[in-house]
Formats: structure tokens, C-alpha cells, sequence
């Protein structure tokens, strides 16, 4: 989960130097991890004695791997709800609650971040053990960590630098705004000289990788706000891969980490952190998973870039005016917006209602417009007996005319990275070349491989 530059880049290098360093970090999370085990007993963790936490055999600093053959079903480890981390059971929680109304944010993150800046400076936390298995934060290497350059550099066009520049944003804005006022009112508790913006920061990238929301019941779902995120130690040791072989599962008393298939002695148990595209995975967790592993990866396609493709096809200056006329009618029916994009996956369109309605206005003729915004509706021609979903395999089936503007607005994504596909693919078919670039290089380059692989299979089918 957790990645950094490769060791001696960019420094001359002495002999045995990197291999006692690593030594020397090895035994100090050896016995940061043993101090946490000890930890998790005291506070009523129970671990299956058929798994245990490890360092070695894993995709990450730390995972679960099974000491036995283990059946679905079968309990791994069971966190009481004492013993999570939240804005709840805090040593602050009551002040937190006092002053609710003026910690409030879009994200509803504030409480718990500000949990944690008290928590991981204080030298008497309850969840000290636990904060030492990431001493100093210094681990986490989300891009929001990598220089700008180097943003750029690696991860044009994937959509990562506009997520990366939006979180810098706010994350200031709320420090400034909310934060900062917040220590100042209470001195006794907090210094702005240690609960720095970069401390803040360091906490906010934890938070984005290693915390866990709780789902709502069905029917609190369209009345409730989200719950909260929670720190749920152990749990956030496990790794993450789209095909998964364990969950988290919620009670009242406890949370519960449970097989869902079987899994063999010495495989690596991992949860799921949802049904996230690789460039999500880079961008909220530090990594991505190699090609073609994700089966949940997916492209987007920026909404003004089909609107920009549409306009490029206009000859004369009243069929431009109808093409803006129609953006704008889909702007007020809400099936595009400016920051909006559709959603491509290896299998069909997720956006599949917003980029068919797309395509069938901005298809239509000048009287074909005029007809239809007329009617108080229309009928959704995408498939008989009300079925919506857009596969890719349906994309050759589509008129002339929408084929076209989705391969013109696809060619335009596809022009936007700074890299070739077809360098890449000889990078990734040698191991030697591959295995020479930094991690960072290495994830960029697996998320704009399996976009553009997914582009150019789009690309393929909409000139078919």
C-alpha cells in the first residue's frame, strides 16, 4: 500500500550502506510490529491463529498471509469497536462534539484529522503502538507528495493532476480556515509549531489510504449523510486486489474480517477497497496494481471533450451555434457538466445513461433538436424491454454519426498523454528496462498503459 523512490537515487551509493539501512528499518518495524501485536491482545483484538502479519511475502510493507488452508467463511481477526480510532473515541471526542458545528467541511473528514493530530503527538495515546508502525508518516507516497515536475511528467493525462491539484486546494483552505483557528483556540492541546499544514497533509494522505467507512443500512441511504471514515487497526494492514479474497464485515460489538473464497497456506489474504480504477488506486492509496490485474480499471473521456470533438466537425457557423445550443440543453437536463467525464471501462460504459444521451443530442440535425425540445420526453432507444446498459461490444451498432464523435472525442484523450503506447509496451515486455525505473515510474506508467489499452480498444470498435 505503501511505496518510495528507489533507494540511492539520484545520491552516490556506499558500499553496504542501502543493505543496513534497510536492515536497520526491517528490525525497527519488526519490533514496531510485535509492540502492535501485543497491542491488538490488550485491547481485545482477536487474530485467527491460521494467519498471522507479515513483512515478508506481501505486495506491501505489511500483509496478512495464511498460515493454514483457510475455508470462505472462516473468521480472520475481529476489531472491537473499542479499540477504533474515530472522531467517537478519541481522547477529545467531547470537544470535538462541543465544537461540531464550526469542524464542519465537504468532506466530513475534520473531526477524525484532528483526532489524529492529537493522537500521533501525544506520548500517552492510547493508539500510540499503532501510529509507530508508520513513524513519522514517511511512508506515504501519494502523488500529492511528488514534485510538480514530476506530476507532470508522469501523470499527464490520466487525471490525476486535476484530483492532486484539487486536494492540494482544499487541504489548505481547510487548514487555514478551520484548523488553524481551531489549535489556536486551544493551546493547551495543540501547537501550530508541531500540527503543521505538513503534518496536516501527511494526515489527510493516511486517512485517504488507510480508513474505512462504515455503509449506511438501505434504507438510511437517501436520508443519511455518510458515516464518517475510522482508523481500524489491523484491518488496514491488508492489501488490496480487485479480485479479493476477504471482507470486512460490521455488528454492533465489533467489525470482523472474513474469507470470502478459499485461501491456501502461505496466499496473501487481501480486502478491496472498492471498485476503483487504477488511476484511483495511484491517487487516494500511493499504488497500483500491475497490468492487466485491475479488472475494475477504466478511462475517462472529459465530458468537453466530446462537446470540443463535436465542435471540431462543424463546417459553417450556424452548425456550431446548434452544437452549443445542444451542450447547453444537456448541461440543464444534468447529463454533462464542465468537470464532469464518462466513464469507460474494459467491458462497458459506467456513464452509459450520460454519454448515450450525449451522443444522441449532439447527433441530432437541426430539426431533430427542434422536435426534441419540444416533447416533455423521450424514449431511451439503447436496448429493448428498458435495458440501458452501454457494452462495448454495442459501440459498432451505434449510428454513424455517434461512432464518429466518440472516435474523434477518444483520439483527442488519447492526444493528451505525454507518452507513446507503444514505448511503454516494450518497456513493460522487459522486465530488465522495467525494473529500472523508480516505483513511481513503475505505477504511473501501469496507469497510463491500462487507460490508453482501454482507449485504443474503444478507438478500435467506434471506426469499425
Amino acid at each position: 500500500m505503501r511505496t518510495s523512490e528507489k533507494a540511492g537515487r539520484g545520491r552516490r551509493r556506499v558500499p553496504g550502506m542501502a543493505s543496513a539501512a534497510k536492515r536497520v528499518r526491517r528490525e525497527s518495524g519488526a519490533g514496531a510490529l510485535a509492540a502492535f501485536l501485543q497491542w491488538c491482545d490488550h485491547v481485545g483484538l482477536v487474530l485467527s491463529p491460521k494467519v498471522c502479519v507479515s513483512r515478508e511475502g506481501t505486495v506491501a510493507d505489511y500483509g496478512l498471509i495464511a498460515r493454514e488452508d483457510l475455508l470462505a467463511g472462516e473468521v480472520l481477526f475481529t476489531v472491537p469497536r473499542t479499540a477504533l480510532l474515530s472522531q467517537h473515541t478519541s481522547s477529545i471526542s467531547s470537544l470535538l462534539e462541543k465544537e461540531q458545528d464550526s469542524l464542519e467541511s465537504p468532506s466530513g473528514w475534520i473531526p477524525l484529522l484532528i483526532s489524529l493530530l492529537h493522537e500521533s503527538t501525544i506520548s500517552n495515546s492510547h493508539w500510540g503502538t499503532y501510529f509507530s508502525l508508520w513513524p513519522d508518516f514517511i511512508g506515504l507516497d501519494h502523488p500529492m507528495f511528488w514534485s510538480k515536475e514530476e506530476r507532470w511528467r508522469l501523470l499527464q493525462g490520466t487525471g490525476i493532476l486535476e484530483a492532486v491539484d484539487k486536494d492540494l486546494a482544499n487541504i489548505e483552505k481547510e487548514y487555514s480556515s478551520i484548523i488553524l483557528p481551531f489549535l489556536k483556540a486551544h493551546p493547551d492541546l495543540f501547537n501550530p509549531n508541531v500540527h503543521t499544514l505538513e503534518l496536516y497533509k501527511k494526515l489527510v494522505a493516511f486517512v485517504m489510504a488507510y480508513s474505512f467507512q462504515e455503509p449506511l443500512e438501505e434504507d438510511e441511504e437517501d436520508e443519511e449523510a455518510p458515516n464518517p471514515p475510522v482508523m481500524v487497526p489491523m484491518a488496514d494492514l491488508l492489501n488490496h486486489v480487485a479480485n479479493h479474497n476477504a471482507n470486512l464485515e460490521y455488528s454492533p460489538e465489533c467489525l470482523k474480517m472474513v474469507a470470502i473464497q478459499p485461501i491456501l497456506k502461505g496466499q496473501e489474504v487481501f480486502n478491496t477497497y472498492g471498485q476503483m480504477a487504477s488511476w484511483q488506486l495511484l491517487h487516494m492509496y500511493g499504488f497500483a496494481q500491475p497490468y492487466p490485474g485491475n479488472r475494475d480499471d477504466a478511462a475517462d473521456i472529459q465530458m468537453l471533450t466530446l462537446c470540443k470533438a463535436a465542435l471540431q466537425a462543424t463546417k459553417t457557423d450556424a452548425e456550431q451555434e446548434l452544437v452549443l445550443e445542444q451542450w447547453d440543453l444537456l448541461c440543464q437536463m444534468e447529463m454533462v457538466g464542465e468537470e464532469g467525464a464518462f466513464v469507460i471501462g474494459w467491458e462497458k460504459v459506467l456513464t452509459e445513461e450520460e454519454l448515450f444521451t450525449a451522443l444522441k443530442v449532439l447527433g441530432m440535425s437541426a430539426e431533430e433538436f427542434k422536435e426534441f425540445k419540444e416533447q416533455e420526453g423521450w424514449t431511451n432507444e439503447m436496448g429493448e424491454n428498458g435495458n440501458t446498459d452501454l457494452t462495448l461490444s454495442m459501440v459498432p451498432t451505434l449510428k454513424a454519426s455517434w461512432k464518429k464523435l466518440l472516435f474523434d472525442a477518444t483520439l483527442l484523450t488519447l492526444q493528451a498523454y505525454s507518452s507513446d503506447l507503444k514505448a511503454e509496451e516494450e518497456v513493460l515486455s522487459d522486465q530488465q528496462a522495467f525494473s529500472e525505473l523508480s516505483s513511481r515510474e513503475q505505477f504511473a506508467m501501469q496507469v497510463r498503459y491500462g487507460q490508453k489499452k482501454i482507449l485504443q480498444q474503444l478507438l478500435e470498435l467506434a471506426s469499425s
